[in-house]
């Protein structure tokens, strides 16, 4: 704020602002004029020319002050007028304001008295709520409990299961253990499907070597050899190949190996008078069993070429069962004489039994006439008794005696 006489002047009122900017580009322009002056120099008419500039702006200028002045003047009134304003607002305000005090304390009040009702009622609810939650967690936890009682006896299963899985696994992976365990499995597959005296584990053959299962079939085809081992090292490999190529490889290895083992069970197992004209190769897994047929079907070519077939836990026990209808059969067969022998025992029987019924029906018919001539006897002795207790011993008469009715009957 400057004041200049009386008038007040607000250097932050944009009008004042832009007297002085105009009062300031005047004095420059001035400058500039001086300036042009003196460049001109000599030149009479130029100065006179700037003089009436000079003049006219400083005219300019007188007015631009009147101007100020007045603006001065406007702005106290204006000022004067917004003052009043303001004080009747504030009033307003005031009074406004009290009002709204007196109605915002009128609603808390009401408004503390229905969160007062509510927040009881709330209480209510939330107390039976409580209840009735406190019941379902008391219910749940022991749920809660019954579950992990059951999760606990479902992991101990699951540990030992793992530990089976491991067992199984360290079986797998030793090649003697991987043989101990295909042949457990060959024995107990042999064992539910043929009686005990129809087939021999690890049965010695007259070349030394020793079958897992040696099955006892009449001639044809004579004792068959169940070779219970295979290559699964070769499998392993084919399965852990990750690549194409690599699975390739694996693959072809998997055929030589297969290949190799018909071979040695063609050689070791089939003997010419000994043995069957074929063996049995026993695979212990329905997955290589479908990996052999599905991929290799050339190396099961060659087990039928050197009849050498290769059957899984699946086929093997529908062999087997055909196995026991032949051996059944050829039992069948060899007890036939028995059974005629037996049968003609049992017709003799029978005939035994006729003769003795008809022995029987005769001593049978002599029993009813010898008990038909007694019942006879026994009523004329009746009669005689009856006219003896009457006296009337007139009307008594001599009476033929039947003597057969009372004979021993005659062997």
């Amino acid at each position: 704020m400057i004041q200049v006489g009386d008038t007040l002047i607000d250097l932050n009122d944009p009008l004042t602002l832009a007297v002085a900017i105009a009062g300031a580009v005047a004095v420059l322009v001035l400058i500039l004029l001086i300036m042009t002056v003196r460049r001109a120099g000599k030149s009479t008419d130029a100065v006179q020319y700037v003089a009436a500039q000079v003049g006219r702006l400083s005219q300019d200028v007188h007015a631009l002050g009147q101007g100020q002045h007045q603006l001065a003047g406007n702005i106290q009134t204006v000022s004067d007028a917004q003052a009043n304003a303001q004080v009747k607002v504030v009033q307003t305000m005031e009074t406004r304001l009290a009002e709204v005090q007196a109605q915002m304390a009128d609603r808390l009040s009401d408004n503390a008295v229905k969160s007062a009702r509510s927040l009881s009622e709330m209480q209510e609810r939330m107390k039976d709520t409580l209840a009735g939650s406190s019941e379902k967690t008391t219910k749940s936890l022991t749920e809660l409990q019954e579950r992990l009682a059951t999760i606990d006896r479902a992991q101990t299963n699951i540990e030992k299961l793992s530990g089976d899985v491991l067992s199984l696994q360290d079986i797998l992976s030793n090649k003697q253990r991987r043989g101990m365990f295909g042949e457990i499995q060959l024995n107990d597959i042999v064992s539910k499907a043929l009686p005990t005296d129809s087939y021999a584990l690890q049965y010695t053959l007259s070349n030394g070597k020793r079958a897992d299962c040696l099955v006892h079939l009449p001639n044809p085809p004579g004792p068959i050899v169940i070779d219970a081992k295979f290559p699964f090292e070769a499998y392993e490999a084919y399965a852990a190949a990750d690549t194409q190529e690599l699975q390739k490889i694996a693959l072809r290895d998997l055929g030589n190996a297969v290949r190799k083992h018909i071979k040695d069970i063609a050689e070791r197992y089939i003997i010419e008078g000994e043995t069957a004209d074929g063996a049995i190769m026993f695979l212990p897994s329905e997955a290589v069993y479908a990996e052999l047929h599905a991929r290799l079907p050339d190396v099961v070519r060659t087990g039928f070429d050197a009849r050498v077939w290769i059957v899984s836990p699946t086929t093997c026990m529908a062999t087997l069962n055909t196995m026991r209808a032949i051996l059944k059969d050829a039992r069948m067969r060899e007890q036939a004489g028995e059974i005629r022998k037996a049968l003609r025992m049992l017709h003799r029987d029978v005939e035994i039994i006729g003769e003795k019924a008809g022995k029987l029906e005769t001593h049978l018919r002599q029993a009813g006439d010898d008990v038909s001539g007694v019942l006879t006897a026994a009523t004329r002795a009746g009669k005689r008794a009856d006219r003896l207790d009457n006296f009337d011993f007139e009307e008594l008469a001599p009476e033929t005696t039947d003597a057969n009715a009372l004979m021993p009957p005659k062997d």
